[in-house]
């Protein structure tokens, strides 16, 4: 890739040398709350001075910035151990989706398969640009140097390179094998171990790497883009084709079973007992064997017979649909009768975040199946548009909603209606758990072992060092403050 680098790209590149610092101090020093938040701000202040707010594709990039902006916010105002581990992922994806797509041109459809292409081209020459500029600061750099000194520091470069990592490997195995030189090398002068060169030094690497990627991502972008070539999806679309009697045959047999299925156990799916001889594990487990059932087979055999089989006669135009219609409603049978076996389990043996967040994703395949038979009946409608702004809002929605908050508020319903709860298990929670814990102490002193688990966490507490600015949340904060008012054992 050739480059021209002028001045305003040097001066750009000074703030993308802020950015990289503000995202290794949000980052790399522990605990991650305020700092997420603090971030995205720096980040899309950069984004917006640099593009001067020319910006395309406004309705659904404002849906997205708003989405970011909820998830990144989950790390100041929630302790959820899950998501934020998760988010670690989501949220960079969802930013480069974003920043992408607003400064792309028009003419790409953000929900056709050839934006996925577009994202790749743009991720793989944001880091030819990066070699590009490396290059070129070499280059610079060596401009007025004989050729001869120019390959000596080559040379003593790559000997750094490989020699350094080797020399600390050699070392930490010569201090595994020998105590006498491992106690040398530990008593090397205090102020020397102080200094820290290694984690500086790491620190420093993971600066310019972040600034590089931060560089090199924003200069490719809004760049004219050449008309991409058909993706693979769209290439086999245009290859294969189901055949219309052949669908409503496999439709048909489908449809028969599922029939004899729900006619044959109806009155199981649907009572509030057991069936003879199963157990409360055994009944949900069947439940999501269903659902596993409905989402694998069914709803891949939809889209497929939507996308790939093309039929111009009404009358077989008018099977299809109705088959597929059937199809939707026998998905839709047994995902309540799957709801409502999770639910007469969550009864029996409490709540967790496994099992909301199944009960989260049946909720989330009804709304698409009911999307799906409308788009059976309405063909100007597109799925892929609304499965995607549909599970941006699902997950957003998961987010923002607290789900561990959720969990404990209705075990303490539970605890008051049965006196049953795991405490072991909302101990095993984040600090919304623990928060839970402490009410159900306020409710309960004698409850079983419940004074050594808070005794437990509160000695913990006490051993950690206090949090920087970057770990601050709102949830620590105040069940932190609460478990330290707290007169355990009095």
């Amino acid at each position: 890739m050739e480059i021209h680098i002028k001045g305003k790209d040097l001066l750009f590149l000074l703030t993308c040398l802020g950015l990289g610092i503000l995202a290794e101090f949000s980052f790399f020093h522990g605990k991650i709350g305020l700092s997420y938040p603090v971030f995205i701000t720096g980040f899309y202040l950069v984004l917006f001075l640099r593009f001067r707010l020319s910006f395309n594709h406004r309705r659904i990039g404002l849906l997205l910035m708003v989405a970011i902006w909820i998830l990144a916010g989950g790390y100041l105002f929630y302790d959820n151990d899950f998501f934020h581990a998760l988010n670690l992922l989501i949220i960079p994806i969802l930013v480069f989706f974003h920043i992408v797509l607003i400064t792309s041109t028009k003419r790409f459809r953000w929900s056709k398969p050839e934006f996925i292409t577009l994202l790749t081209k743009k991720f793989q020459e944001g880091l030819q640009y990066n070699a590009a500029f490396c290059k070129w600061i070499l280059k610079k750099s060596f401009k007025n140097m004989n050729e001869q000194t120019a390959h000596m520091l080559k040379r003593i470069f790559i000997g750094l390179m490989i020699g350094v990592p080797l020399l600390l490997l050699v070392i930490g195995l010569l201090m595994s094998a020998d105590a006498i030189f491992q106690d040398a090398v530990l008593h090397i002068p205090e102020f020397i171990l102080q200094l820290n060169f290694i984690e500086e030094a790491l620190r420093i690497v993971a600066i310019i790497l972040l600034t590089l990627l931060f560089f090199g991502i924003f200069q490719v972008l809004q760049v004219n883009e050449k008309p991409i070539e058909d993706s693979i999806i769209d290439r086999v679309k245009k290859r294969i084709r189901w055949d219309s009697v052949t669908a409503v045959t496999i439709l048909v047999l489908l449809n028969t079973v599922y029939v004899l299925f729900v006619a044959i156990q109806f009155t199981y799916f649907f009572s509030e007992g057991l069936q003879d001889g199963l157990t409360y594990a055994e009944y949900a487990r069947r439940g999501f064997f269903e659902l596993i059932f409905v989402t694998l087979i069914n709803w891949a055999i939809l889209i497929s017979f939507l996308k790939l089989v093309k039929e111009e006669r009404k009358g077989m135009k008018l099977t299809l649909k109705v088959m597929y219609s059937f199809l939707i409603v026998m998905s839709g049978v047994m995902l309540i009768s799957a709801f409502q076996r999770l639910s007469m389990y969550e009864a029996a043996y409490g709540f967790t975040v496994d099992r909301i967040l199944a009960h989260a994703f049946m909720i989330y395949l009804i709304i698409i199946f009911a999307y799906t038979l409308i788009r059976v009946w309405m063909e100007r409608l597109t799925l892929l548009h609304f499965y995607l702004i549909a599970g941006l809002t699902f997950y957003t929605g998961l987010n923002a909603m607290n789900i561990e908050q959720i969990i404990v508020d209705n075990n303490l319903d539970r605890y008051e209606d049965t006196g049953k709860i795991d405490i072991d298990y909302l101990n095993s929670l984040s600090y919304t758990g623990l928060n839970g814990l402490i009410e159900l102490y306020e409710m309960e002193r004698e409850y079983p072992e419940l004074e050594n688990i808070l005794n437990d966490q509160l000695q913990q507490m006490e051993k950690q060092s206090k949090d920087s600015w970057q770990a601050f949340n709102f949830t620590r904060q105040e069940v932190t403050e609460k478990i330290r008012e707290l007169d355990i054992g009095h």
